[in-house]
């Protein structure tokens, strides 16, 4: 249920002329579902780095609009800048967020390429993870002789992967562009309780992949080594896919390491603090928290949380948001200032608070919509959140094991099952909402006009495409919380034995969750034409009804033995 996002960070060739930056960066916010994060301008570059965020067509779309843009009022001609440079839109890097592969943005990257090409006859070149040939990867061979050099594109092994091969007058404004596909690139400053940037620079080039010049006996003042060609070798640092120096910074009194994490999948945020934060303490260094430049994925900050709670020899089966606390309290992100979750992770950025959502509710709110006369929320949503409070209590029973005095030798097996809990609350949690909107889109296609033989027609298609998926939604919230159920009577067999009760009022929750469910799925059948399906859909809800009072009978009978 959770949703695709890509970020995607055009550099265009402007940085003075804020009238243009703001016309070229306000465009992409006029797609649906597109959210502008960030416009930073710089003059002495003359370059603009523009960073929005959404689903991937949708981002696809900006990213369009933004170079069609950027090539009808920039004219490269005329540009100059300290920047290296050969658009307009000099890069647009498409950068996976979450639930994306970095196949799918290189595969953006190319469908973008080609109606660039086609569509507004700007050349350019795929690069990084879109890139066509090895070559290519490197930005700065795609960029090598810059704007000036666009002659190149005449020639057989320069041409380009799309839009024209010719400099010609169109392309002498626009320039061309370098359109790619890259991982998160994460600028993070790790904070040391020293004021000499000699130490700092020291614990960076410990740690950074180009790691240190090698030299002839004294480190720091001895004679370089030189390879076979007169060039001189490097002693590799600890880290892959970091880069760093060692700074001051006057504005807290203290040194920092200053590093960018060029690929997080290699090196992780809290593998950098771990490393650093060893190697300071070799140097009598000690790191005293962490801060990160800009925005970042929220995956960061959980795979930081799972990293600590396991070296805790601690459940993972909790909340994102208690997930959260322990990343940024174990990184030190509040040690400079305070860190505010909702202004520094992406997917926070982009919910869109003027959609109201069921489950943002308070307890009370969601019991007051639900009793008021409108027809949603029903019983479709309401078994959703009965099955998500089924898998909450027996979630809870997990991480009371894990956590029980006796059984420290068990705390990984019962973390395992608090993260399958969560699993399962989660996606009901998400299908609150979702059955809600199956029943919106019903009442939508009924609503739609039949005044004639076509629209009779697309009313008819969008009735029985409705009620489909208002039948697929409740049979999803009836298999899914009888995997609730199931997860119930496994605490209720091995979890806490004084939490047994909790394992049995969370399988009751469940089986009235699968049962609601089931109410649902035979309600909506009866606008159903396809009736094949219908039956093999009603098959499988006979199959969980039987399935559900069983395994709530048997949860009941251990609950009462154990209770005796």
């Amino acid at each position: 249920m959770s949703r695709k996002l890509v970020e995607c960070v055009p550099n265009i060739s402007e940085g003075r002329d804020e009238a243009k930056i703001k016309a070229i960066a306000e465009v992409v916010e006029t797609v649906e579902g597109v959210k502008l994060l960030d416009v930073d301008p710089g003059s002495t570059t003359n370059r603009t780095v523009i960073t929005f965020v959404g689903e991937p067509s949708q981002v696809v779309d900006a990213a369009f609009l933004l170079i069609k843009k950027a090539s009808e009022l920039i004219d490269m001609s005329k540009q100059k800048g300290e920047h290296p440079r050969m658009g307009a839109t000099d890069v647009c890097p498409f950068v996976p967020v979450s639930n994306v592969s970095m196949e799918e943005c290189a595969a953006l990257a190319h469908a973008l390429g080609k109606r660039v090409g086609e569509e507004l006859a700007i050349p350019g070149y795929f690069y990084e993870s879109a890139a066509t040939t090895e070559k290519r990867k490197n930005l700065a061979f795609c960029r090598s002789g810059e704007y000036e050099g666009l002659d190149k594109l005449s020639k057989p092994e320069w041409k380009p992967d799309f839009g024209p091969a010719e400099f010609n007058d169109q392309v002498k404004k626009t320039g061309a562009t370098a359109i790619g596909a890259r991982d998160f690139l994460v600028a993070y400053n790790i904070n040391l309780n020293t004021t000499s940037t000699r130490r700092a620079n020291a614990i960076a080039f410990d740690i950074r992949e180009a790691g240190r010049l090698k030299r002839e006996g004294n480190p720091i003042t001895g004679k370089k080594v030189l390879d076979e060609n007169g060039e001189p070798v490097r002693t590799p640092g600890s880290l892959k896919s970091v880069k760093g120096i060692g700074w001051y910074i006057e504005e807290y009194g203290v040194a920092q390491l200053s590093l960018n994490l060029t690929n997080i999948n290699i090196t992780s945020v809290h593998k950098a603090f771990d490393e650093a934060s060893e190697r300071a303490r070799a140097r009598g260094v000690r790191v005293t928290g962490s801060e990160v430049v800009g925005l970042m994925p929220k995956r960061v900050l959980i795979e930081a949380a799972d990293h600590y709670l396991t070296k805790q020899e601690r459940s993972l089966g909790i909340s994102e948001s208690e997930k959260i606390k322990i990343a940024v309290k174990s990184l030190g992100l509040d040690d400079l200032a305070p860190f505010n979750p909702e202004e520094k992770i992406i997917e926070y950025m982009i919910d869109d608070a003027s959609s109201k959502k069921l489950v943002d509710m308070s307890l009370t709110a969601f019991a007051e919509e639900t009793s008021s006369e409108s027809m949603a929320p029903g019983g479709g949503s309401i078994s959703a959140y009965a099955g998500a409070l089924g898998a909450s209590l027996a979630t809870m029973v997990a991480n009371l094991s894990a956590h029980k005095r006796g059984w420290d030798d068990r705390w990984e097996e019962f973390s395992e099952w608090a993260v399958q809990g969560m699993t399962i609350q989660e996606k009901l949690i998400a299908l609150v909402d979702e059955d809600t909107n199956a029943f919106n889109k019903i009442m939508e296609a009924f609503g739609l006009p039949k005044g004639t033989d076509t629209e009779k027609e697309a009313r008819k298609e969008a009735i029985q495409e409705a009620t489909k998926y208002a039948i697929e939604i409740p049979l999803e919230v009836a298999r899914t919380a009888y995997d609730g159920l199931l997860f119930c009577k496994s605490m209720a067999e091995v979890g806490n034995p004084n939490s047994v009760t909790d394992a049995g009022v969370g399988a009751l929750c469940s089986r009235s969750a699968v049962l609601g469910a089931i109410m649902n799925v035979q309600i909506n059948m009866g606008d159903l034409e396809d009736k094949a399906w219908g039956d093999q859909v009603l098959s499988e809800c006979a199959s969980l009804t039987s399935k559900a009072e069983e395994c709530e009978a048997e949860v009941r009978k251990l609950v009462a033995e154990k209770i005796g």
